[in-house]
């Protein structure tokens, strides 16, 4: 059995999350998922591309995307759902690999660790063709546009935003030091990571189209047009006036050069900068992650009045009711994204008369 999703659902998805990006879709986008479809052919022997399993190389790509493909035949999409591979299995912030940081994934989960701890004014960084992690992507997605010819999404790896690649390098303290004794030498390498950061994703982007359906990255989003989820997750450590100097320059011109962007604003310590990031003309929207131990989507009504205020879309998680909750508070569903939600397959009555409350048919 084939994945079940046809061209014309690729057409619909296309026509309804440009609305959702133009804010003219006067619904909200819930993507469901229901698990549990007979594939109809035995589970490949082959381990499922992870945080976990990516570093081994020996396996070939055409296997992983088999094992791939019969994960994505157990699934029913419903809603604004679409079979999607993420390539986050890398980890995140991935370009650090790319430019010659080791790659660990001996816990399971993928870290990144500089060779060696250069003076901040000898680092420099430069695009090597030959990298292994960037000939891996590259091959993945080479397979699967062959195998898929266009059925499935196959999202961006999450490259990560340019200071924590940057960070990358410059561990524990060294960074914020760096940001009071070498300024310039800061702003030199955020510049030099910015270039390679659009190098890296155009180059991919080349084995992806034309074949590719639309674009999408971790956060699980589609885009008809380049788009991208930026962030600065090292922010958390810094003051309002040193993420405008060091921070808000490369990420308006990152904004200015996708067309779509969806800023990942990662727990109460980047709440400082909210009114810098809010004020990017070119960032369509928020996605809010309020961080372990903090309570979910739905109890934080004035951050997402903000959001909608600064005429921003947003993304939600944590399931239905989180999501009325939400469009209650800023008083429209117009502008919210669910990320998917995974539903065992006996539930399809119960799913399409909710996704029918909604508008979704």
């Amino acid at each position: 059995m084939s994945i079940n999703f046809s061209p014309n659902r690729w057409d619909s998805i296309r026509k309804t999350y440009d609305q959702w990006w133009s804010r003219t879709l006067d619904r909200p986008l819930i993507p469901v998922i229901l698990e549990g479809v007979d594939p109809k052919r035995p589970c490949p022997n082959i381990p499922l591309l992870s945080q976990a399993t990516c570093d081994d190389l020996s396996i070939p790509v055409e296997a992983l995307i088999d094992r791939m493909d019969y994960e994505l035949s157990r699934f029913e999409y419903l809603g604004d759902a679409f079979p999607f591979m993420n390539l986050d299995s890398f980890g995140p912030g991935v370009m650090a690999a790319f430019i010659g940081a080791k790659l660990d994934n001996s816990t399971s989960r993928v870290w990144f660790h500089p060779e060696k701890i250069l003076p901040i004014k000898e680092l420099h960084f430069e695009y090597d063709p030959n990298n292994q992690w960037l000939l891996r992507v590259k091959s993945l997605c080479r397979a699967a546009m062959k195998r898929w010819q266009g059925q499935v999404l196959v999202g961006m790896p999450d490259l990560g935003g340019v200071l924590d690649v940057l960070s990358t390098f410059r561990p524990s303290e060294q960074m914020l030091f760096d940001l009071y004794d070498y300024p310039e030498e800061v702003k030199r390498l955020i510049w030099e990571l910015h270039e390679l950061w659009f190098l890296y994703y155009e180059e991919i982007n080349s084995v992806l189209k034309p074949i590719n359906p639309g674009y999408s990255d971790w956060s699980k989003i589609y885009s008809s047009t380049p788009s991208y989820v930026p962030q600065c997750d090292f922010s958390y450590m810094i003051s309002p006036n040193m993420f405008d100097e060091f921070v808000l320059p490369e990420l308006k011109a990152a904004c200015s050069r996708l067309d779509h962007t969806i800023y990942h604003l990662d727990g109460v310590g980047e709440l400082s900068h909210l009114d810098s990031i809010l004020s990017i003309d070119a960032l369509d929207a928020v996605q809010w992650v309020p961080g372990d131990g903090k309570p979910d989507h739905s109890h934080w009504p004035d951050l997402y009045r903000r959001f909608h205020q600064a005429g921003k879309n947003t993304q939600v998680w944590y399931g239905f009711e989180c999501l009325d909750t939400v469009a209650s508070q800023i008083g429209t569903y117009c502008g919210i994204h669910h990320t998917p939600i995974y539903m065992p397959i006996d539930q399809e009555k119960v799913v399409r008369k909710k996704l029918e409350q909604y508008g979704i048919l």
